[in-house]
C-alpha cells in the first residue's frame, strides 16, 4: 500500500486527488495540508508517508524549503504538481535537483477535467515515484558560475543519443557536468512537460563547463561540444544531410505514451547514424526507448544502459536489457567518462 500525503494550498487540487484515488486499492491518502508548516504538525499523528505530492508556491513555507527540511529527516519521493512547471520556472528545476522525482503540469483552468483526462498517467507516476530511490544532489545549492568559458564547436562525425525519464534531471546533470571539452555531439530526450525543457537546458548550460546546452530547434546542427534537448511536447529526430547530422522537431501524437519519445529519437539515430552513434538509456519507468535502442544496436551502434544500482527507477534500462538492446550496463558515474572516449 502506497501511503500518500498531499501539500497544496488549492482545496480544488486536494479534492481532485481524493476523487482520483477513490477505489484505487494500492494507494491511500494518509493526510493533506494547505502548506508545509501545517503538514509537519500532522506528521506527528500520521507519521511520514511513502510519497508526497507537493506544490511549490504556498503560504507559510514554499515547496523548496520544505524539500530541504524533509530531506534532513529522511529523503522521501516527491512529485511536484505546480503551475510553475508550465511557466518553465527555475524553481521547478531546483525541486528536481533537490530530489523530486516527477513533475505534474498543473493547469490554471479546468482542474476537474485535468484530473479526469490524465487519471491513468497520474496513477502510473504515483506508483513509479513511490518505488523510486531518492538521491539528493549535494550540489543543488551551489551557486551557478557568473561567467562561462567559450566552448568551441564543430560538426559531429559521431553522435551520442541519451534517453531518460523519472530521475533523469539529476542523472543528466551528473553526466553533462563531467564531460570534457570537444565531446561528441549529444542529443537527449528526457520525458518532460512543455515549457520545462527550455529552463532545464538553460540551467544545464550554466553548470556545464565544457558544453553548450540548449533546447533543440528544427534543423539545428549537431556539433561536438553541444548538447541538444528535445523540447517538451514535441518529438525529436536525427537525420543526415551533406555529411553532417541535424535534428528535426516534429509535432505528432504520443509514442509509448510520451511526447517527446525516446523511441522516436533512437529509431531515427539508428537509421541516420548507424555505427557512428552511441546510445544510453537511463533511469525511468516503462519501456520507452528499449525498441529504439535495439534498433541502434542492430545497426552497429554501441549501446549502454544505466545500472540498477544507480538508477532512481530501474524500468527503462531493465526492459532494454531484457530485449538485448543493451551491450553493457554502466554506473551513472561511469557514463560521462564513457562518452569522453568517443572520437
Amino acid at each position: 500500500m502506497i501511503r500518500l500525503f498531499i501539500i497544496d494550498d488549492s482545496a480544488i487540487v486536494r479534492h481532485g486527488f481524493r476523487k482520483l484515488l477513490e477505489g484505487v486499492e494500492d494507494i491511500t491518502i494518509i493526510g493533506e495540508a494547505e502548506n508545509p508548516v501545517d503538514a509537519f504538525a500532522i506528521f506527528k499523528q500520521t507519521g511520514l508517508p511513502d510519497l508526497f505530492i507537493l506544490d511549490i508556491e504556498m503560504p507559510k513555507m514554499d515547496g523548496l524549503t520544505f524539500l530541504k527540511k524533509i530531506n534532513e529527516q529522511r529523503p522521501i519521493p516527491v512529485i511536484i504538481c505546480s503551475t510553475l512547471v508550465t511557466d518553465g520556472s527555475p524553481a521547478a528545476i531546483d525541486a528536481m535537483r533537490l530530489g523530486a522525482v516527477e513533475v505534474i503540469e498543473k493547469p490554471r483552468l479546468n482542474l476537474s477535467g485535468f484530473f479526469h483526462d490524465y487519471k491513468d498517467e497520474f496513477l502510473a507516476k504515483i506508483r513509479a515515484a513511490a518505488a523510486a530511490r531518492v538521491k539528493i544532489n549535494t550540489r543543488a545549492s551551489v551557486d551557478i558560475p557568473k561567467t562561462k568559458l567559450p566552448v568551441s564547436t564543430s560538426p559531429s562525425k559521431k553522435i551520442v543519443a541519451i534517453g531518460s525519464s523519472t530521475g533523469g534531471v539529476q542523472a543528466l546533470e551528473e553526466i553533462i557536468t563531467h564531460l570534457r571539452a570537444g565531446h561528441a555531439g549529444i542529443v537527449i530526450t528526457q520525458h518532460m512537460p512543455q515549457g520545462f525543457t527550455k529552463s532545464f537546458a538553460k540551467r544545464l548550460d550554466q553548470l556545464a563547463p565544457h558544453s553548450i546546452v540548449r533546447e533543440a530547434t528544427n534543423d539545428e546542427l549537431i556539433e561536438d561540444g553541444k548538447v541538444l534537448i528535445a523540447p517538451g511536447g514535441f518529438h525529436m529526430e536525427v537525420y543526415g544531410v551533406g555529411g553532417v547530422f541535424k535534428v528535426l522537431i516534429k509535432d505528432f501524437p504520443k509514442v509509448n505514451s510520451h511526447k517527446p519519445s525516446v523511441n522516436v529519437l533512437f529509431k531515427s539515430v539508428a537509421k541516420s547514424a548507424g555505427k557512428n552513434a552511441t546510445g544510453y538509456i537511463l533511469t525511468g519507468m516503462g519501456s520507452d526507448g528499449a525498441q529504439g535502442l535495439k534498433m541502434m544496436r542492430d545497426a552497429g551502434a554501441h549501446t549502454f544502459g544505466e545500472s540498477e544500482s544507480t538508477a532512481v527507477v530501474y524500468g527503462m534500462p531493465r526492459i532494454a536489457k531484457e530485449m538485448e538492446a543493451v551491450e553493457k550496463e554502466l554506473l551513472l558515474t561511469e557514463i560521462a567518462s564513457n562518452i569522453n572516449i568517443i572520437g
